[in-house]
């Protein structure tokens, strides 16, 4: 799997979608329409966006943390509760739901972070105060 690495700042249009930058689409998986799940950040108020193969990975770690202690408990809850299967639409955009870019944010302007596994998305003048902080 390749690792993604770098910032972009991007537009979210009208309908609340991100178009990938053209250099991690094909990463992303097999062409266009590859699946990806979309996640809240259970740490920041930010979106972790995985590649289905990288989420599977996680969801078995996910299942490993003890639902016994509380931290584990709520990492859990926040990553399975608000995952979302998506994909990028042919002109390579994905679209963050309504809920989720409200939780974190998001509004007209997104910094995309590479994270080696996945992309973090932030609302870009949020990311700029947390990354000044």
């Amino acid at each position: 799997m390749s690792m993604f690495r770098g910032l972009s700042t991007i537009s979210v249009d009208a309908k609340g979608r991100l178009a990938v930058p053209s250099r991690y689409r094909e990463m992303l998986g097999s062409g266009l329409e590859a699946p990806l799940v979309l996640t809240l950040n259970p740490w920041d108020r930010a979106l972790w966006l995985y590649p289905l193969a990288e989420w599977e990975l996680i969801e078995s770690k996910l299942s490993a943390l003890s639902d016994f202690d509380r931290q584990s408990r709520r990492t859990k809850q926040i990553m399975r509760g608000y995952a979302t299967d998506c994909t990028c639409d042919g002109q390579g955009r994905v679209l963050l739901p309504q809920d989720l870019r409200a939780i974190a944010g998001i509004e007209r302007q997104a910094a995309l972070l590479g994270q080696g596994n996945k992309f973090e998305i932030w609302d870009l003048d949020t990311w700029n105060r947390e990354r000044d902080g």
